[in-house]
């Protein structure tokens, strides 16, 4: 059970500037009838605060996007749209080709991952991405359904709970739209794949007392090979064709492990007469004589992104049953499918390790080449690629289900807001030509599959030891709310008000492997299932207290309790003051938490043959202490973990200081306490023998006498007489810190030239300045860590013409070669440092007089390659969270309205 928290530390300064398009309030929520003949008094409900305000009085500075800069951006999804904000500030996770999470995209704000920013839809958080089981798909967000989206790049667990401690993202829907509205686009980069086509549908009507809008919204996206890229092609991996030698080792699964490459003097380890010539496509041979090394270009079948192609049908009505009361209603059905293609099965992982070539096997070398220099005494072990059974392709169905219904009115002076909503989200996804370990070894070492000619192979041969895998998922949320928000008393600076809530959810998560996968038997996939479900109740209080003209502090509690692990309390506490009109001066503390996802909490056990180095368990198997040695192991939750907790401040200066100009200087610091992150069998090893000093709590040496897993053992390893390792149980763990901190700089210009028109610039600056994970070193500027990142985005509009231009800097980092280099390792020559990025997207807009709107642009105008790591340890080039491979892309829109 987690501790419960409820230390207030008022010591902090936030700053921050109202009004303007960078720093703005919320568009006002409702209109509250004050009384009879009287005038309504206009209030407004702003991300980070359930109190409604008067006018913008004491918003938070919320960074805006309105409809208008969603349209001028370029982009075609919400998806793309965020993760080229600089909040995103090391990037995040896209739809990726052969990924368990193909067709996901997350937002990842302060670097601290997408687990930790919380996606709010209308004020009510999104649901659980059921592929993922810890983070927020962007992509089931339509981006035709939205009006504005606001950043509140401030921790707000006080006021929603849990997974608010990067910050929190308000998607707020279409609500006041009468007639309908048409679009339709279509963007082709100048490089092989990534084409888009986009469209949406929206019809609106409203009376006397009520409103009702529908809308359609759909986005496809091509995929992208590999092999259309210059820097993604050209693989070469040694699964392909190779013998290994095979070293004595009792205890194995054979009674022998793969040594070294075999070094025969006619063939070095390729095997006889394979890996060259139309028999063997994308193989080929490295080297000559007994160096010779068989190698397979995985990057002529892969692909790099998936397809993609999203949908959405969205409703939103309103109805006003009387003068105080109105019914409101909203409901969203997506879908989200995606394929992706991999490269043909590597013989990794393999039962054993590596595929066996027993004595007098058929497909021994030495029997298919006699006298060639192998020896027929003795096995072999082999790499190899199964080129034959054809690519992985993976296709995923994802559809999400959204509903809510409430009501909003007074009781007297009481703003009341009570509803219901329920969200499902299931994904399925389906992988074809996966290999079956067990039945491949046994055709290979009988010689029914032929390793030497294996594209002659029959296909019911190759049919019987391939499995087609499959994945079922479902995240599924019943929530009930109620808040109120009143006046409390008068004060030196205005009426204090107060706002009261309880929540009720009930989570359920189902994310089911096939049981070939979830025991360890397929090569080339591997998942453990999860399933569960657990009920959280919150009960919150927010109070704003305006002592004196120009001073106000907000305090704020939410306590969450949940069924399966425990409870914790966030408190916040805020001050604002304005000495002068043109200066506002905040500060804010806050302490939060995240809950231990339910993935985490209830993975089902899964075998896995984890790979260490433990002198005591070479030792035993009869190899050298140094060896590096497949032990058993097994994936399972862990019964002792808790939330992680953290500690938000922030600091700034905002000036408005001419009628044209604004500006935002805001510092934050975020510190994570017990961070969620799984534990290796190497490290639970050297935990338990005392070699490591940054252990989590809760590991045990496990029991001999019992049949793994168990369990309610929980995580640790279990030791034989001599010291081996005979079984191991590992999991996610609460561990060590996580520290970032940096600064948010705006600067917003506007210049009215009359007849020649006007000028909007806004240059928005993110500045990295630590991020440190369990105490150790800065990573700020390594690779995929950029100091910092900045849009300058810039609107002239004429007439009916407008014309947008809008530069992305990503800054340079140090190179993985420059990493080495650091360590003290070989760099083998390359650059120590990777260049900046700057990107320059243009656009033209021509509101026709028939309202119709023309819309011509190019992102990447100067058509910028993706920032190259030639030491990439994703094998990809680049990092695939942070820059793009699309090159230039022209594009063009037409909107009408009706």
């Amino acid at each position: 059970m987690s501790t419960q928290r409820n230390t207030l530390i008022a010591k902090a300064v936030r700053f921050a500037l109202i009004g303007g398009a960078a720093i703005a309030a919320a568009v006002p929520a409702y209109a509250a009838e004050e009384g009879e003949g009287e005038e309504k008094a206009q209030r407004i409900e702003v991300t980070g605060s359930r109190i409604k305000r008067s006018d913008v009085e004491g918003a938070l500075p919320v960074t805006v996007i309105d409809r208008e800069q969603i349209d001028t951006s370029g982009y075609t999804s919400v998806s793309d749209l965020l993760r080229n904000t600089t909040f995103n500030s090391f990037g995040s996770f896209r739809p990726q080709s052969g990924s368990s999470a193909q067709s996901f995209s997350e937002l990842s704000l302060r670097g601290l991952g997408g687990g930790r920013t919380l996606i709010l839809i209308d004020g009510r958080r999104a649901p659980v991405s059921p592929d993922t089981g810890s983070a927020q798909d962007l992509n089931a967000i339509p981006l035709g359904a939205v009006e504005r989206i606001e950043i509140l790049s401030d921790g707000a667990s006080a006021i929603y709970g849990t997974d608010a401690i990067g910050g929190v993202v308000n998607v707020i829907t279409r609500k006041d739209f009468s007639g309908v509205e048409l679009k339709y686009g279509e963007s082709r980069p100048s490089r092989e794949g990534g084409d888009t086509d986009e469209m949406h549908v929206l019809m609106g009507a409203a009376g006397d007392k009520g409103s009702l809008i529908v809308g359609f919204s759909s986005n496809e996206r091509e995929i992208v090979f590999q092999r259309d890229r210059p820097w993604s092609t050209g693989g070469a991996s040694t699964f392909s064709n190779n013998l290994f030698t095979a070293i004595a080792a009792p205890g194995t699964l054979y009674g022998f492990r793969a040594g070294g490459f075999v070094a025969n003097p006619t063939y070095g380890s390729v095997l006889p007469g394979t890996c060259s010539g139309a028999a063997f496509p994308d193989f080929f041979i490295s080297g000559s004589g007994s160096s010779q090394r068989c190698f397979y270009d995985f990057t002529a079948q892969a692909a790099d992104e998936a397809n993609i192609e999203t949908s959405s049908l969205f409703t939103r009505g309103e109805y006003e049953i009387n003068d105080d009361w109105t019914a409101y209603m909203t409901a969203t059905v997506s879908r989200a499918e995606s394929f992706g293609r991999y490269a043909p099965v590597p013989s990794s992982p393999w039962p054993g390790g590596s595929i066996f070539l027993p004595v007098g096997s058929p497909n021994h070398p030495a029997v298919v080449a006699p006298g060639a220099g192998y020896d027929p005494t003795v096995p072999y072990f082999m790499r190899h690629r199964f080129a034959a059974l054809g690519p992985r392709d993976t296709t995923t169905d994802k559809n999400t289900y959204d509903t809510l219904i409430g009501f909003e009115g007074m009781i007297g002076d009481v703003t009341v807001d009570v509803g219901a909503r329920l969200t499902e989200a299931k994904f399925y996804e389906l992988g074809r030509n996966y290999v079956v370990g067990g039945l491949a070894q046994q055709l290979i070492s009988n010689g029914t599959y032929n390793v030497y000619d294996p594209f002659n192979v029959d296909r019911d041969i190759l049919d019987s030891m391939i499995a087609t895998i499959t994945r079922d998922s479902v995240s599924r949320i019943t929530e009930y709310y109620a808040n109120a928000s009143f006046d409390l008393f008068e004060l030196g600076g205005g009426v204090a008000s107060m706002a009261v809530g309880a929540e009720t959810r009930k989570e359920v998560y189902e994310d089911i492997y096939d049981t070939l996968q979830s025991s360890g038997q397929i090569v080339g996939s591997a998942g453990n299932s999860s399933f569960g479900g657990r009920t959280v109740d919150a009960f919150y209080f927010e109070m704003l207290l305006p002592f004196f003209d120009g001073f106000e502090t907000s305090i704020a509690a939410r306590y969450d309790s949940y069924s399966d692990y425990g409870s914790d309390t966030s408190p916040k506490i805020s001050f604002r003051y304005q000495p002068i009109d043109e200066l506002t001066l905040r500060a804010s503390f806050g302490q939060g938490f995240r809950a231990p996802a339910l993935s985490d909490v209830t993975a089902q056990p899964a075998f896995s043959a984890d790979t260490v180095t433990h002198a005591p368990t070479c030792i035993a198997f009869g190899l050298a202490p140094t060896c590096s040695v497949q032990v058993t192991a097994y994936a399972l939750a862990n019964p002792n973990l808790t939330s992680e907790q953290s500690d938000q401040f922030s600091a700034g200066l905002a000036w408005q200081p001419t009628e044209w100009l604004n500006m935002t200087l805001d510092y934050f610091n975020i510190e994570v306490e017990g961070r969620v992150a799984a534990i290796s069998t190497g490290r639970l090893i050297s935990c338990l023998s005392g070699a490591s000093s940054n252990c989590p709590s809760g590991l045990s040496l496990l029991p001999t006498n019992v049949n793994p897993p168990v369990p309610s053992n929980g995580l640790g390893v279990a030791f034989g007489s001599a010291g081996e390792v005979l079984y191991a149980q590992r999991g996610s763990v609460n561990l060590g810190t996580l520290e970032s901190s940096g600064l948010d700089l705006n600067f917003e210009t506007n210049f009215d030239f009359a007849e020649a028109g006007r000028l909007k610039n806004m240059l928005t600056i993110t500045y990295m300045d630590e991020f440190s994970v369990d105490g150790g070193a800065n990573i700020v500027g390594d690779p995929s860590a950029p100091e910092i990142r900045a849009i300058l985005a810039n609107e002239w509009v004429i007439s009916d013409f407008s014309v947008v231009w809008n530069i992305n800097y990503i800054d340079g980092t140090l190179s993985t070669a420059g990493t080495e280099a650091r360590a003290g390792n070989n760099d083998y020559g390359y650059s120590h440092t990777l260049p900046s990025w700057t990107t320059h997207n243009l656009q033209v807009n021509w509101n026709t007089p028939w309202n119709g709107r023309l819309t011509v642009g190019v992102n990447n105008l100067t058509d910028e390659d993706p920032v190259l790591d030639p030491f990439d340890p994703t094998g990809r080039g680049f990092d695939f969270n942070l820059y793009d491979g699309y090159g230039r892309v022209p594009y063009v829109r037409y909107t009408q309205t009706f």
